[in-house]
């Protein structure tokens, strides 16, 4: 199968009637929700209406992931299913840059603007806000992961926050593109599933992949904007270590895990290319979308 097949895609999970305006208002009430299951709350006479709620919340979500995963198939039947080869396969991921790629304000295609770099950065922050109840809940669902496995992640995570706030972005989710919160969204549910505790993991792994790519781009954009930031740490080889740490032990224990593992990284891939064809229509870089009519 073509990668090209794989990340040319626009989020339709079902049918072709699917519309991008269904799919808006999927995530952006998926993402209301996750906000308010991951609040503590005080005690409720409405907790059965909030438990039928949640029912409903939570079989939207588990159609869409199982839709995303079904769509997956034909390219997790050519993964490969040794530990040796496997981890080709995810390493050559990074060298493919999906994603975000040439996505950022600053490409040779156009100027640099303060206004370009925060709303970029805004969809950015919400697109990684599920981070963190992706690393709490698989320190209590594998607690045998090493901890380098929820520390590369989350530096990634902070240093994209340090950044925001040198440029006073706010993270408030709701101003963000579905495509953001749709990546936010896959990172929940990923977390939030015990069954989804591997593909937690190899979304994770994708992340690490690819985060060098992104910050290093949002930096050579704001340092053109004459702000001085830090250089980006780590870069591939912290990234290649951290498969080494992560992924090549848990496959070796069992292989079996390679397809969940494999699964988790193409559905964050995935749902970021998405983000880069909607960064790249609103940016008005070349190949986004053609403008709807």
């Amino acid at each position: 199968m073509e990668a090209s097949e794989l990340f040319d895609d626009d989020g339709r999970i079902r049918a072709d009637d699917e519309s991008p305006l269904l799919l808006e208002r999927l995530h952006r009430a998926l993402a209301w929700w996750n906000v308010r299951r991951l609040r503590a709350e005080q005690p409720t006479r409405r907790w059965r209406d909030e438990n039928e709620e949640d029912l409903r919340m939570r079989s939207l979500e588990g159609e869409w992931i199982e839709g995303e995963r079904a769509a997956l198939a034909p390219w997790i039947r050519e993964v490969p299913r040794t530990s040796g080869g496997f981890l080709r396969w995810f390493e050559s991921l990074q060298l493919d840059r999906h994603g975000h790629r040439d996505a950022m304000p600053g490409s040779p295609a156009g100027p640099v603007t303060l206004d370009e770099v925060r709303w970029w950065m805004r969809q950015e922050l919400a697109a990684s806000s599920g981070l963190e109840a992706v690393m709490a809940l698989l320190r209590l669902r594998l607690p045998d992961l090493p901890e380098v496995a929820r520390a590369g992640p989350a530096a990634g995570r902070e240093r994209l926050a340090r950044l925001g706030r040198a440029v006073g972005v706010e993270t408030e989710g709701h101003r963000a593109v579905w495509e953001s919160l749709a990546v936010a969204n896959l990172d929940v549910a990923l977390a939030f599933n015990r069954h989804h505790a591997w593909h937690a993991v190899g979304a994770l792994g994708a992340v690490v992949l690819t985060a060098t790519d992104r910050t290093d781009r949002l930096a050579r954009a704001l340092r053109r904007l004459g702000l001085d930031v830090e250089e980006p740490a780590g870069g591939y080889a912290e990234a290649s270590r951290w498969l080494r740490a992560v992924i090549v032990p848990r496959v070796d224990e069992d292989p079996d895990r390679i397809p969940w593992l494999a699964e988790g990284a193409l559905l964050r891939l995935r749902a970021a290319a998405r983000c880069d064809r909607r960064y790249r229509n609103e940016l008005g870089l070349p190949g986004g979308p053609p403008p709807a009519h």
